[in-house]
């Protein structure tokens, strides 16, 4: 399911997304939704912009990957995965999850599960612009420590 994934350089409207994942699905009685976006500060350094890349294709598909992964686990209904690239500002928005379900319980599970994958696994790269210069940004320790409470082990650990 094609629309379950998009990488895109534009914005996104969160209502406008909650609404399509919930279209024509009566048995929706939760929504749980994710929205990151670009701080101005990170490490203890002033960010000006980050940059984000990834591999087109392979980037969709490993993050179709692990919606399937999150319809196996929990119950859920739909999920929505909006990731975007290219230059962004500080308040700008980065990453959309949405989840629904039956139940609350099950659409926030999904949906963190998806985030903590997001944060480790899929293959993006970002790269922030401080007064010292571009740096890249490496996955955390404690991001490899949320994927793993999923009995998942990282592959940056």
């Amino acid at each position: 399911m094609s629309d379950r994934v998009s990488i895109q350089t534009g914005d996104f409207d969160l209502s406008a997304e909650v609404a399509r994942l919930r279209e024509g699905e009566k048995g929706v009685g939760a929504v749980c939704a994710f929205v990151g976006t670009v701080r101005d500060r990170n490490d203890g350094q002033s960010v000006s912009t980050m940059e984000l890349e990834h591999y087109p294709g392979m980037t969709e598909k490993a993050i179709e990957q692990m919606i399937d992964e999150a319809h196996r686990r929990f119950d859920i209904f739909g999920a929505r995965v909006i990731h975007r690239v290219g230059l962004l500002q500080p308040l700008d928005q980065i990453v959309l999850v949405a989840v629904t379900s039956a139940h609350r319980g099950e659409s926030f599970q999904a949906c963190e599960f998806l985030m903590d994958y997001l944060k480790t696994q899929a293959p993006f790269w970002k790269k922030e612009q401080t007064p010292e210069g571009a740096r890249w940004v490496d996955a955390r320790v404690s991001d490899d420590a949320a994927l793993a409470k999923w009995g998942i082990v990282s592959s940056n650990a």
